[in-house]
């Protein structure tokens, strides 16, 4: 049964990229304007799931480049790395504080944000790889009007908060504990605020996974839904600048909708907090942070965080 599934998605990505060729033949150029989001394959040519890989990994950098600015020369505001297993059905998530003090390959020491600005997703995606010992297949670089429209455009998300937090900028009535739901704005701003709370980054970064897990919930209770993921991935090529292709795409497409629930996991890199000159920074925790990309390397899992 697994190969026959495989057969029919290797079909079904097939088809699509037939009719996405298609629609950029009759499509004018300057209709498409990809600077909302990048992705970069800094690994593996091939398919996702067509060329039997278990376990992909996207590094996801939300840019806080203002309008003009170039979004993947931008400083990195929110960092995740999720792995994906195709296979079992498994993902996980690692979150890392942006204000993180690593070494950037070719910059050396500075807060792990400015690897974006320094060196462009390749250089973050070095960065992430010195600190957790994972490189990522992908990096994924959003600016947060898009992530905004994203979520709106599938229907906005739930997610399960710890506790009441506000900032006066960005949510001044805040957010309430319990389960709530969530706009693309108060998406946005669930996951960027973190004064008002106790963690500060950490929970900025704990509060970024659980917006993951929303937004993966409603793309799960939605993929059936005929065309819902072809959609989308049209909707992606729009807006995307990526040397990925429309095969590649899909299949990234329907591996994130393949994940069970139950199975995804998450952790935050820990740290302290300290200073390096006047700048505030948070000194990682390496052993940690290795230790979390050797569990989950191969096989997208973690059992302790």
């Amino acid at each position: 049964m697994g190969a026959v599934r495989i057969v029919r998605r290797t079909a079904r990505a097939l088809a699509l990229a037939g009719v996405l060729a298609a629609t950029a033949l009759v499509v004018p150029q300057s209709a498409v304007q990809p600077t909302d989001a990048s992705l970069v394959r800094i690994r593996h040519a091939q398919g996702v799931a067509v060329g039997g890989q278990d376990v992909v990994w996207i590094l996801g950098v939300g840019s806080d480049a203002r309008p003009g600015e170039v979004m993947t020369r931008s400083r990195g505001d929110a960092l995740q790395l999720v792995g994906l297993n195709t296979r079992t059905g498994a993902a996980t998530a690692i979150g890392v504080p942006r204000d993180s003090w690593v070494h950037i390959p070719g910059h050396g020491p500075e807060k792990i944000n400015a690897a974006l600005y320094l060196a462009g997703p390749r250089g973050m995606a070095g960065a992430v790889r010195d600190l957790i010992g994972i490189e990522p297949d992908y990096v994924l670089v959003t600016r947060f009007p898009f992530f905004e429209d994203m979520v709106d455009d599938i229907g906005g998300i739930t997610v399960t908060n710890p506790r009441r937090f506000a900032d006066p900028y960005l949510k001044k009535e805040g957010f309430a504990q319990g389960r709530i739901r969530l706009g693309g704005y108060d998406a946005m701003a669930f996951s960027r605020i973190r004064k008002d709370l106790a963690g500060g980054d950490f929970d900025r970064s704990a509060n970024q996974q659980r917006t993951l897990r929303g937004i993966h919930a409603r793309i799960r209770s939605q993929a059936d839904v005929p065309g819902f993921i072809e959609r989308g991935v049209m909707t992606v090529l729009a807006h995307t600048d990526t040397n990925a292709s429309p095969a590649e795409l899909y299949e990234l497409a329907q591996a994130v909708a393949q994940v069970d629930p139950s199975r995804i996991t998450t952790c935050v890199v820990r740290g302290r907090i300290g200073f390096v000159g006047a700048a505030s920074v948070v000194f990682p925790d390496v052993a940690q942070a290795r230790r979390l990309g050797r569990e989950a390397r191969d096989d997208a899992a973690l059992r302790h965080c």
